[in-house]
């Protein structure tokens, strides 16, 4: 005999569903309206233009030459409604090759990296959600793209933050095999990467967005694994063996992994040459690291007896969300210094609402106008990010022999 409150709980997974179903349906369609809000069908993001100053601090040069350099080359300047002068980044990138034709190939202007120099490819991860491994993935592949280097940034997470965030809602812009699965999965329908990377609104750097798809190479795997046919790639392989096809084209490929450690996030981390590890200084997140470190060393041993290169130019941890006043994160980022040294990065990424209310309109802290915030807090953010991923790029010219 069945009882009332059986049926009910029988009933549930079927009224849990629709329920899901419903709020998924509804989630989508305001999500869909707030980008249509932001970005109409006929715009396309892009990214602000920058006054002389920031434009010469990013090429290297002083104002005085940044003018002479300005005059050299037509129609590349834009003034203001204020009348002041402001450059776009097409023109800064043009600038940068004229200094680096005049200098005869010096790479203080253009730092591409040359045929002995290693592709770098910097996975981001974390076990935890909240960490902030979108947010520095994504400041990181602008701040390398905005001085130089030829960047390629791939979202491997489902959840497709960075993808937005680069202007290409995962539920509208991004289409079935055109996110990295395409490229690694194991049937007929794989594609070359080539196919699936696209340009974005800052020269030289460019995308591998993801959406929900990506979960398709969690469930293939194990297939794969068990009807493994001679000479397929075993799943941690696949994604270095993508970018081999691609690998001239960039100096440094930044990885935005998934906060799992599943088949996805094995693969990128075997294709990395460096690893970086985001940790907010809150006990629950330290401990949930603990448990992310442990289990990957035992995943890495695992998979290096199949072959899997453990090989990597450098291990760093970046604390996050730091808040200097808090007494207890000092506490805290102290107790890791003491633990992991200097594989913990000098630089902290602190705290800021003006990155986080950046972040509520799909910006960066490069992309955002500094009039939207006072300027303290906009500087002090800015300062932090510049920081950080100055200190990264320091790392990954120590990795090709230059001097940082």
């Amino acid at each position: 005999m069945t009882t009332v409150a059986q049926k009910r709980i029988d009933a549930e997974p079927d009224e849990l569903k629709t329920l899901l179903q419903r709020h998924s349906a509804a989630l989508a369609a305001q999500l869909q309206a707030h980008h249509l809000s932001i970005y109409p069908p006929s715009a396309e993001k892009g990214i602000r233009h920058f006054s002389p100053a920031e434009t010469a601090k990013l090429i290297g040069v002083t104002e005085g030459y940044l003018r002479q350099v300005a005059a050299e080359i037509p129609d590349v300047s834009t003034i203001s409604s204020g009348g002041r002068r402001s450059y776009s980044v097409e023109a800064i990138h043009e600038f940068r090759k004229h200094l680096h034709a005049g200098a005869r190939g010096n790479r203080r202007y253009l730092p591409w990296r040359n045929d002995n120099e290693q592709l770098q490819v910097v996975s981001v991860m974390n076990f935890k959600g909240g960490s902030g491994k979108t947010t520095t993935s994504a400041h990181l592949a602008q701040y390398l793209a905005l001085r130089g280097y030829r960047v390629l940034a791939i979202d491997l997470d489902p959840q497709a933050s960075l993808s937005a965030l680069f202007g290409h809602q995962p539920e509208l812009d991004v289409g079935p095999n055109e996110t990295l699965y395409g490229a690694i999965r194991y049937d007929a329908e794989k594609r070359p990467i080539s196919e699936i990377v696209r340009a974005t609104y800052i020269p030289d750097m460019h995308l591998i967005p993801g959406n929900l798809e990506l979960m398709e190479f969690e469930h293939d795997t194990p297939k794969a694994l068990l009807n493994r046919a001679p000479g397929d790639t075993l799943f941690f392989a696949r994604i270095g063996q993508a970018l081999a096809q691609i690998q001239k084209l960039y100096d440094v490929v930044v990885i935005d992994c998934p906060p799992q450690l599943g088949f996805l996030t094995m693969s990128a981390l075997t294709a990395a040459t460096s690893v970086l590890i985001t940790v907010h200084p809150q006990m629950l997140d330290v401990m949930s690291m603990n448990q992310f470190l442990a289990m990957t060393s035992d995943l890495l041993e695992e998979i290096g007896r199949a072959g899997a290169s453990s090989q990597y130019s450098w291990m760093k941890y970046l604390i996050t969300r730091f808040e200097p006043s808090d007494g207890p994160q000092n506490q805290m980022v102290a107790f890791l210094r003491s633990i992991f040294g200097d594989h913990v990065l000098n630089h902290p990424m602190l705290k800021s609402t003006a990155i986080s209310d950046a972040g509520l309109t799909n910006q960066t802290i490069f992309e955002v106008d500094r009039g939207q915030f006072t300027r303290a807090t906009y500087d002090r953010a800015l300062e932090s990010m510049e920081n950080v991923n100055g200190e990264i790029e320091g790392l990954i010219k120590k990795a090709w022999g230059r001097i940082a």
